[in-house]
């Protein structure tokens, strides 16, 4: 157990750090950052910012050192450097491994019972007419690793279109991933602690725009058949990795049942409606998690929560947010409003 006074480095500085600092303060604990950004919306809460390359092997050991546990808020960080290091870790680096590698995870999901979409793995522009002729049209093609909030993907509408597709995630080896006829897009977020207890939110109803999720409500409107079986899932995944901490699960929500889409080893967007709308946020969760604390309860605050991202310039209207004094609002302190940039969301409570 890390007890509170310690120090706990943070790999990553966005706004996701910058929300685990402040959960870990109100714990008790201080927080130093990991990044190759000279700054970021972590730096106004945390202890220290260290500037480094995720890829620098002595930087992160001299950082390891410097802290009493480690953990992350970015997935896109190469695993061999933190395999490297001796301070403790949660989530453990084959969480990242799994979860950056889209062929892998799916392949790992389909091993332990879960049901993923129809997929094929993409290493060439030969393979790619080998899986249409698979899966069939329309489809998705997507890069293997990187890529969120709909970067790192191309729709196929029909087989003509393929040369286009290939060229458009940059002739980067792939999956090709079959359309799924769904009612809606849920999430499950799951915490898991160093003793093994583990413990989930409601699962949250999103809704995406230009392939950014945009919206979040709680409760979703999902049948108590595709509620146990996205948990049993989710407790499955956990186990099997030995994960420690917060991790987003997504889900299609079919008339077969639940549809794994893809996970993310880390506190996840859609779980921010925890901050107010649940006993334990995700975030102050996770941090109980990797410093070896017992659990705090995930059970809702409220009958309806709203959790709404403020993307681009819509932060700017921060001043009529603020008039509804039902409203929850939460700036990540990013200097530039860009086109599909999260800048921060608003959260409402309903009681009626």
């Amino acid at each position: 157990m890390i007890a509170p006074g310690a120090t706990i480095g943070i790999i990553g500085g966005g706004q996701l750090g910058r929300m685990l600092s402040m959960a870990a303060a109100n714990l008790g604990y201080r927080c130093a950052i990991y990044a190759p950004e000279p700054s970021g919306p972590a730096a106004d809460v945390s202890a220290r910012w260290v500037q480094g390359d995720y890829e620098d092997v002595d930087a992160l050991k001299a950082f390891a050192h410097s802290v009493d546990v480690i953990t992350y808020e970015f997935e896109n960080i190469p695993v061999a450097p933190l395999e490297a290091l001796l301070t403790p870790l949660a989530p453990h680096p084959r969480a990242l491994a799994t979860a950056q590698d889209r062929a892998t995870e799916k392949a790992f999901v389909q091993a332990i019972g879960g049901r993923p979409a129809p997929w094929a793995v993409v290493s060439s522009r030969e393979d790619l007419d080998a899986a249409i002729e698979l899966i069939g049209t329309p489809a998705i093609l997507k890069t293997r690793r990187f890529g969120y909030d709909g970067k790192g993907q191309a729709r196929l509408k029909a087989a003509p279109d393929a040369d286009e597709a290939w060229a458009a995630i940059g002739w980067q080896p792939a999956v090709l991933e079959g359309f799924v006829n769904f009612e809606r897009e849920f999430s499950l977020l799951v915490v898991r602690g160093q003793d093994g207890a583990v413990a989930t939110w409601d699962p949250v109803l999103n809704v995406h725009e230009d392939g950014i999720l945009a919206l979040s409500t709680v409760p979703a409107a999902l049948s108590p058949e595709t509620v146990a079986a996205a948990k049993t899932l989710a407790e499955r995944i956990v186990a099997e990795l030995d994960y420690v901490g917060v991790l987003g699960i997504e889900y299609f929500d079919t008339a077969a049942g639940p549809i794994f889409n893809e996970m993310a080893p880390r506190v996840h967007n859609s779980g921010h409606w925890t901050i107010e709308g649940a006993v334990t946020s995700q975030f102050e969760n996770h941090i109980r998690a990797v410093c070896g604390l017992p659990l705090g309860s995930t059970a809702r605050a409220a009958p309806r929560v709203e959790m709404r991202n403020l993307i681009g310039d819509q932060a700017g209207d921060w001043d009529m947010i603020l008039s509804d004094p039902a409203a929850h609002l939460h700036l990540y302190g990013k200097g530039q409003a860009r086109p599909g940039r999260k800048m921060g969301h608003v959260t409402k409570l309903f009681f009626e």
